[in-house]
């Protein structure tokens, strides 16, 4: 048998060898110098965007070249993006010049927007006009034409600002963390908050879209823009009327890409500055209780969760002066978002008879999976600590501080999980009418068999689910535990001490001690981020990895860092980022051979020939 497989194998090799050299060839033949400088260019700018190099300092230190250095490794890994990356649009238009499945309908829509028409629109199109307005303006300023191959060309450019965008916000997610528990933070960058972005923007159901007129990723883009002003508002000072106004604006912003970013905007973002609010109110002024329960995800439990919530609602209630002034722009996005769904008759614009909103719970058994495969090397702590030390793991699951609540938790959510399986798994009918999307195949290997092999998926839908909320809620390393604790400091003391320190390193790398790449995101953060992917993703009938992306693009932003000890390189960087990156870079090359070099002819059941007899492709 081995002996028959041989011949199969070496001319599958060879197939591969032929294709990657004519892709390569594709690729080298449009290097010219032209591109190379427009990508050298495009990608310092956005460097100095991330952390500019001139910065303004007393310091007589002999280390004030750090900050190039720091600048240096930043615009050469966008420039190697941004130069490697380009080939994947490019071989997309050799390959496959024409529309393909919904460019049929985003690039003709984005064509008559550019000849000026917006009111002529396609009632196939379901999603807001965000993507052809941009698009206008993207051709105007840049001079490039409407045809299919410069519009997918915007998308290299939207997954490159991503990088811009999400460094920021995790940057920023650090300082509003340290801030919170009085911590000292460093006015550098982390490497962990580059590398974490760098790998966001490789994600590959983002990636992939980077070469297709998709919506995705300038939605993506859009939403992270806000989520970086949230961050910013809920810093130190009170925001201002002009603050308040930029979150107005970008959060309208966020709803003309895409409906489902109202949940993102609104509660999601909403939620986060109410709590702001509430942290900051006096013991005193609190009738019922005496402080806001919110610790750490890494000391909390089931009940945890529970009075978390009590007290953010008890807290709101006896101070909704306060937590209107703060999030009265979000109320505000969402009564006009309001108003635009009675307008419109509905939420979804077009195409309403397939797109009717569901009750659909299977999708919160569905995401844990899709987080698993994609986050697997954030897993590694996990796995490392259960195959090291066993019987501490499992005593710290079941015989462990929490162990009233953990057990309980465990079955109710197991015989849950069980009957949203029975009685609430939806099968829409483009999921099983299309194999061109591996969902398909998905649902035809595994749900699809039979109600047992259901039943059963919820035992890999469980631990799925643990190994995320671990990732998110994970211990402190062994190197920083090994650490003496510093002294508890007074109230008084925290408010002397200074917010930002001067740090000399080109990168804050995790050993430094004004690091807090580690810190885990509190309580209540956690709570918000699960209903609020609950929320965009229970109302849609239809399983689409790509409804997935932002609440993978917000849980891999709250993940903390991790060291390893063992490995002396391991103190200062995340090992797991760097197994990430290959892991991303591995999926997106099978996934864009397949969709190049693997094209194949639609046929119905009987054989016969569709859609024209056009090449059909493989993609998420």
């Amino acid at each position: 048998m081995v002996s028959s497989l041989q011949p199969l194998l070496q001319a599958f090799v060879i197939d591969v060898q032929r294709n990657l050299k004519n892709a390569l060839d594709i690729w080298f033949q449009n290097l010219r110098a032209q591109a190379l400088l427009t990508a050298f260019l495009t990608s310092t700018f956005l460097a100095w965007l991330i952390y500019p190099p001139i910065r303004t300092s007393t310091s007589t230190s002999n280390t004030t070249k750090s900050p190039w250095v720091t600048y240096t490794i930043i615009s050469t890994s966008l420039s190697l993006l941004n130069v490697v990356g380009g080939a994947w649009p490019l071989l997309v238009n050799r390959y496959v010049p024409e529309p393909y499945l919904d460019e049929f309908f985003h690039i003709p829509q984005a064509q008559v927007y550019c000849e000026g028409k917006y009111r002529q629109w396609d009632d196939k199109i379901t999603t807001p006009p965000g993507l052809y307005l941009f698009s206008v303006v993207y051709n105007k300023i840049s001079m490039l034409t409407c045809e299919t191959s410069d519009l997918r060309f915007h998308n290299l450019s939207v997954v490159l600002v991503i990088v811009a965008a999400a460094t920021q916000c995790r940057n920023l997610i650090e300082r509003r963390q340290a801030e919170r528990v009085g911590k000292v933070t460093s006015s550098s960058l982390s490497l962990y908050s580059f590398h974490t972005a760098f790998n966001i923007a490789l994600m590959p159901v983002i990636f992939f879209f980077s070469g297709l007129y998709y919506t995705d990723p300038l939605s993506t883009l859009v939403v992270l823009l806000s989520y970086r002003h949230h961050l910013q508002r809920i810093g130190p000072e009170q925001p201002s009327v002009l603050s308040d106004v930029w979150a107005v604006v970008l959060g309208v912003a966020a709803l003309f890409m895409r409906q489902t970013n109202v949940f993102w905007v609104v509660v999601y973002m909403g939620g986060l500055e109410a709590v702001h609010v509430l942290r900051s109110v006096k013991p005193g002024a609190q009738e019922f209780l005496t402080t806001l329960h919110d610790p750490p995800l890494s000391r909390s439990g089931p009940d945890d969760w529970f009075f978390c919530l009590l007290s953010i609602a008890v807290t709101a209630l006896c101070n909704p002066v306060k937590v209107l002034r703060q999030i009265w722009p979000h109320l505000t996005i969402l009564g006009l978002f309001a108003g635009f769904v009675a307008w419109n008759g509905g939420v979804v614009l077009g195409d309403k008879s397939n797109h009717i909103a569901t009750i659909h719970l299977a999708q919160m058994l569905y995401i844990w999976p899709f987080f698993a495969f994609f986050s697997l090397p954030l897993f590694l702590p996990s796995i490392f600590g259960f195959v090291t030390r066993p019987l501490q793991t499992i005593h710290s699951l079941i015989i462990g501080p929490n162990a009233l609540f953990t057990i309980p938790w465990a079955l109710f959510t197991a015989l849950l999980s069980a009957a949203v399986v029975k009685y609430n798994t939806i099968i829409h009918p483009f999921t099983l009418a299309d194999n061109r999307h591996y969902m398909f195949y998905i649902f035809r290997y595994t749900i699809l068999r039979s109600p047992l092999t259901r039943l059963l998926l919820v035992v890999p839908y469980t631990l799925a689910r643990w190994l995320v909320w671990a990732s998110l809620a994970s211990a402190p390393s062994a190197t920083q535990a090994s650490k003496p604790k510093p002294k508890p400091r007074t109230a008084a003391a925290q408010q002397k001490a200074p917010a930002v320190t001067k740090d000399d390193n080109p990168l804050t790398l995790l050993d430094s001690p004004t690091s807090v790449s580690a810190t885990t995101p509190a309580t209540s953060t956690a709570i918000l981020w699960l209903l609020t992917t609950a929320l965009s993703l229970v109302t849609a009938p239809l399983v689409e990895p790509r409804y997935f992306i932002l609440p993978w693009v917000f849980y891999r932003l709250l993940v903390p860092s991790w060291s390893f000890t063992p490995l002396g390189v391991g103190k200062k960087v995340d090992l797991r980022l760097i197994l990430e990156t290959v892991w991303f870079v591995a999926i997106n090359a099978v996934t864009m051979y397949l969709f190049l070099f693997r094209p194949y002819i639609w046929k119905d059941n009987e054989g016969n020939v569709l859609d024209g007899g056009r090449l059909q492709r493989f993609m998420w």
